[in-house]
């Protein structure tokens, strides 16, 4: 193998672990928020509990995704300094502001919500795990931005003496609608993520017997919130087709496997292609559905692979501009597929609570442990599509992956690199896994019955000692 295809095997394989973290911790971090806050209201322990809790399972989430990420930002320098080189100047902006901005609130409004729960006044510790939340919501915002700006270049000229991208505009690299409708489905598949993380372990100690009192409202929190984010998700997932389809159209063909341009678009249920990915020999399909998906109305246009290769060989010349057409098709349907399963297991255990019953039957464990995976396994082939699709160019129009790989690199030190950086995301995953085992397996009771007397700090409002 190439170094170009091993600085992209191990770019794919660092970016793919470390988002297993970032969904988890961003929705986790408002479930913790929200439990503390009702803990404050109501003065109930079960709310404690569950604050200091899953707060602590936020935590070991937090912190392995802070390692991982760094990890993936050195590669930037290392594997891909041609181009480095050509986007920094851009690229490195919303990067910039994630750090200064967004990290500096996560990192000490962290620190003060971990170190002030017998130090602060109730109060300024709620907000801080309120103000920490918040950070990744920004931090995921320039993230966003930085990687929309690889999708659609915005804000920029090209300067052609130095050979690189130049920012003219910040403000429409940050506010693009890209990025918007980007963050818009990113946010809600976090919700999606952390919330069935809370459900599943919930449903762990349900199942266990521990401490019903406080995983039953929990695990009612996190379907709830499922379901609701799930809605979210499909209407976001319809706007960024559209814009995708507006911006990427070879994008949106290779995610249907449409290689010719037609009106009434059918959505494909199944597409077998040919060998060489130049048409399709079977396909099982709804009429009209991805016309209306793409453009809003049932007889739109949808431009097909074969058609837009052509055309994008008069606008870049000769090539082949075709992503890897079964890797998109079925990471796109992988995605939803994932999706539709976790919610569906959310609304059938929401079912049997009502009236304030408890889920059961044969399918109640399988399925509740399985639920924490589902939206990860989602996400994680939506960024494979994401990705993937976009190829052949690292930044859409401008500069071919191809061309951004280090030129000095060579395959044996990437080869070395990726060995070295997957044993260490064993042995992290290791850890993690342990780490978090062990804190489910310890529960809620036994960490805050012999700390109850002193948790909150100074202020007036009583602390209730009876569950």
């Amino acid at each position: 193998m190439s170094s170009l295809d091993l600085a992209r095997w191990q770019f794919a394989i660092t970016t793919v672990y470390h988002f297993l973290f970032v969904p988890i911790t961003i929705g986790m971090a408002f479930l913790v928020a929200g439990l503390q806050s009702a803990w404050y209201r109501t003065a109930k322990l079960k709310y404690l509990r569950a604050t200091k809790f899953f707060g602590r399972l936020f935590l070991i989430n937090f912190a392995i995704g802070v390692v991982t990420g760094i990890v993936q930002e050195f590669q930037f320098g290392m594997n891909w300094s041609s181009y480095s080189r050509f986007v920094g100047d851009i690229f490195g902006a919303p990067l910039a502001m994630e750090g200064l901005l967004a990290f500096f609130l996560e990192s000490t409004f962290l620190g003060l919500w971990i170190f002030g729960w017998d130090r602060l006044p109730k109060k300024l510790h709620l907000a801080s795990i309120w103000v920490a939340a918040t950070g990744t919501l920004l931090s995921a915002y320039f993230i966003l931005a930085a990687n929309s700006w690889m999708q659609h270049p915005v804000g920029y000229t090209m300067n052609l003496e130095k050979g690189r991208a130049e920012l003219t505009d910040i403000v429409a690299v940050l506010t693009q609608k890209t990025t918007l409708v980007t963050f818009f489905h990113t946010i809600p598949s976090a919700a999606f993520s952390g919330a069935a993380f809370v459900a599943g372990v919930s449903a762990w100690l349900i199942i266990k017997k521990k401490d019903i009192e406080m995983a039953r409202p929990t695990m009612k929190l996190g379907l709830i919130t499922m379901v609701i984010s799930f809605i979210f998700i499909g209407v976001s997932g319809d706007l960024t087709s559209r814009v995708m389809t507006e911006q990427q159209p070879m994008k949106m063909a290779a995610a249907e496997a449409l290689y010719n341009t037609t009106d009434s678009a059918p959505f494909s249920l199944l597409t077998i292609g040919s060998l060489d990915g130049s048409r399709s020999v079977f396909q099982i399909d709804i009429p009209s559905a991805l016309s209306f998906l793409s453009t809003g109305n049932f007889k739109g246009v949808v431009e097909g692979v074969n058609d837009l290769q052509k055309s994008y060989e008069e606008k870049y010349g000769p090539g082949n501009y075709k992503p890897n057409i079964p890797l998109a098709y079925w990471s796109f349907r992988l995605m939803m597929g994932f999706g539709f399963i976790g919610v569906f297991f959310a609304l059938l255990a929401l079912y049997q609570m009502r009236k304030g019953g408890t889920p059961h039957g044969k399918w109640f464990g399988p399925a509740m442990i399985s639920l924490p995976f589902l939206p990860l396994a989602a996400i994680s082939f939506g960024w494979i599509f994401t990705e993937t699709a976009r190829q052949p160019w690292a930044v859409f129009g401008l500069i071919k992956t191809a061309d951004g790989v280090s030129p000095v690199v060579s395959a044996g030190a990437v080869l070395f690199t990726m060995i070295v950086f997957t044993l260490l995301y064993g042995v992290l995953a290791f850890i993690e896994v342990g780490l978090i085992l062990k804190t489910i397996q310890i529960g809620p009771r036994q960490e805050i019955e012999h700390e109850v007397s002193t948790v909150g700090g100074a202020d007036d409002r009583p602390l209730v000692m009876s569950y």
